[in-house]
């Protein structure tokens, strides 16, 4: 087939797509100028039917130029058709339901489409009202949960968004407050939910940021009550698209930094300061006084607290950033180094950055570098052990402290392993001793890897030897008196045998699986041969371990059956060369070691108590 007829072909079909919409569209003017709401209704079902059937075309083949060629003369056609002055407004209004959500379809196919999209929406806000636009627009925001690939889709939506909230005149604050849920709740689906390409992503985070842009130039139009619950909302709304944004778009993404830029000078303008946003902002109390119930707005704004921390982060990230939000990090760090009760509140918004499974870790890291700055030895630690308030921050430094746990088993380089592990010491030597014990022991029984229980319980080794030490410096000169060879501290009671019972007979039932738990297992078998010979050298039985019962107890009931289990195994390995074997024998000959020593060391025990 020769090219002239190829062309004429495909020049024939574009007139065809135009005849044909022009026909739908001249009769959907007549229906509605004569005042038959019924057929008109029905031919605007037939015009969208025509839409889809042209667009699917497009999109079923992405490679056929003459395919796109035809879908953009449709559009075309629906935009010369929408600007026509001459046109009735009862067309307009009867189109305007309709129409925005077919042609923002058509962005998939090609960027050219967008501009053609975004402009028939702003016409339609034009003739229609913004008022009676807004609720249509987020109509067609809500359709995108039937569309594969929304991204695209959402931004001439957003945009018209964006011009609607600067051109509402009356009741600012209640319109803002009903098309949030449904933005935000679109802007979370398709950045975490969905698999979007980073420059569609970039696109719809490119209105997302504009309509904040667009609700600060109406704060600045209002006064008094009215501006602040405003402010309050945007608020809100900033932090959880800090969240999305960086979370979805990569780190080094081309517009990132431009977002995050604008979104911290609202933030800033909001009254939103990074002191503020890690210690006193409470999500639930802002946004209870906005939405009410809880359940009615923690799905939309359910990273708002993530993104009160990644803003504090992105200034760590970028001097820009902070010189934005006109703020000094420097002064914040000294307040929160000085402060416990400030650094506990911190720590416990962090968490949040450490705790966000599809943030990158270059966010994790800076974050990771910021709790190790203000939980260093040299901060101020003025708790009172006395005092009960601080109770009540032990709950979110117990999530902060599985949060950094996370980060110890899944960073991916040494270096950051290394400076996550220094962070959990430090916090965990923040918390008051008297809580210290019960903190660690919830970390053991909330913890499935055996590496990570055998760190914490040479962690309640460490401060048991650690109060010895302590004691004796004070004692030293003082005379010894029965059982009291050193003060009482909370670390040596018997809930320590009892944690060491819990790894070598697990209360489920049955024998500890080896190899896989041979981590924990040595690390509880050194916990209890250091109590058990502590106790002895000092002729104290603070925990108990050296009542005849409870010997009895550890050689029958643990070391013996742990014994047989662990010779068997180790025969068995012996018998076989293969690579698991060795593997296996490697790893069991330093708990087989340390197992049969506890067993001498009971059963001398045992011998002396008869």
């Amino acid at each position: 087939m020769s090219v002239s007829v190829e062309r004429e072909i495909a020049s024939f079909r574009d007139s065809e797509i135009r005849n044909n919409l022009r026909r739908v569209l001249e009769s959907c003017s007549k229906l509605v100028e004569a005042g038959d709401f019924h057929e008109s209704e029905n031919t605007v079902s037939e015009l969208i039917k025509f839409l889809d059937s042209v667009y699917d075309g497009a999109v079923s083949d992405p490679d056929s130029e003459r395919a796109e060629n035809e879908a953009f003369e449709a559009i075309s056609e629906i935009h010369r058709y929408i600007c026509s002055p001459s046109l009735d407004q009862e067309v307009v209004d009867a189109l305007s339901f309709e129409l925005p959500k077919a042609v923002s379809k058509f962005v998939r196919i090609s960027s050219r489409f967008l501009d053609m999209a975004t402009s028939i929406i702003d016409h339609f806000i034009v003739k229609c009202g913004p008022r009676d636009m807004l609720s249509i627009l987020c109509n067609a925001l809500g359709y995108s949960s039937k569309i594969t690939k929304a991204a695209s889709y959402i931004v001439p939506p957003l945009s018209g968004i964006s011009k609607v909230f600067i051109s509402i005149q009356r009741r600012q604050f209640e319109q803002v407050k009903e098309a949030f849920p449904i933005i935000l709740n679109v802007l979370k689906v398709v950045s975490l939910e969905s698999e979007e390409e980073e420059e569609e992503l970039e696109d719809v985070f490119d209105r997302a940021v504009g309509i904040a842009n667009s609700i600060c130039e109406v704060c600045n139009k209002l006064e008094g009550d009215a501006k602040e619950k405003l402010q309050s909302l945007l608020g809100l709304y900033v932090l959880q698209c800090m969240a999305l944004i960086s979370a979805s778009l990569g780190y080094k993404a081309s517009r990132c930094h431009s977002f995050v830029l604008q979104l911290s000078q609202i933030s800033s303008y909001c009254g939103l300061s990074y002191l503020s946003l890690l210690t006193t902002y409470e999500v639930e109390t802002v946004a209870g006084s906005i939405f009410g119930d809880k359940d009615q707005y923690m799905g939309f704004l359910s990273h708002v607290k993530h993104g009160a921390a990644l803003s504090v982060i992105w200034g760590l990230v970028s001097e820009e950033v902070a010189y934005t939000a006109k703020e000094n990090l420097t002064a914040i760090k000294d307040e929160l180094c000085n402060n416990q009760t400030k650094r506990w509140q911190a720590i416990g918004t962090l968490k949040q950055v450490l705790s966000f499974v599809n943030l990158p870790w270059e966010l994790k890291k800076h974050a990771i570098d910021f709790l190790l700055c203000i939980t260093d030895g040299s901060i101020s630690r003025n708790c009172n052990e006395e005092h009960s308030e601080w109770s009540s921050y032990m709950p979110s430094l117990f999530s902060a402290l599985q949060a950094v746990k996370m980060a110890i088993m899944h960073a991916p380089e040494p270096e950051l392993r290394k400076k996550s592990f220094a962070v959990l010491k430090g916090v965990l030597d923040d918390i008051p001793i008297s809580q210290r014990l019960d903190i660690l022991k919830a970390l053991i029984t909330n913890t499935d890897s055996s590496s990570m229980i055998a760190i914490f319980i040479d962690l309640i080794r460490k401060e048991m030897h650690t109060a010895i030490c302590n004691s004796r410096s004070i004692v030293k000169d003082a005379p010894q008196i029965e059982n009291k060879a050193f003060p009482d501290t909370p670390f040596w009671n018997p809930e320590v045998i009892e944690l060491a019972e819990l790894v070598l007979r697990p209360p489920q039932g049955g024998p500890p699986i080896l190899p896989e738990q041979s981590d924990a297992m040595l690390s509880a078998l050194n916990l209890y041969r250091f109590v058990l010979m502590t106790e002895s050298a000092e002729k104290t039985n603070f925990t108990g371990v050296l009542s005849r019962n409870n010997l009895l107890k550890a050689y029958n009931e643990w070391l013996l059956p742990l014994r047989t289990l662990v010779t068997g195994i180790m025969a068995e390995s012996k018998s076989d060369y293969d690579e698991f074997s060795v593997d296996t024998v490697c790893t069991l000959n330093p708990l087989e070691l340390v197992l049969y020593r506890c067993i001498e060391l009971v059963e001398e025990k045992l011998k002396q108590s008869t």
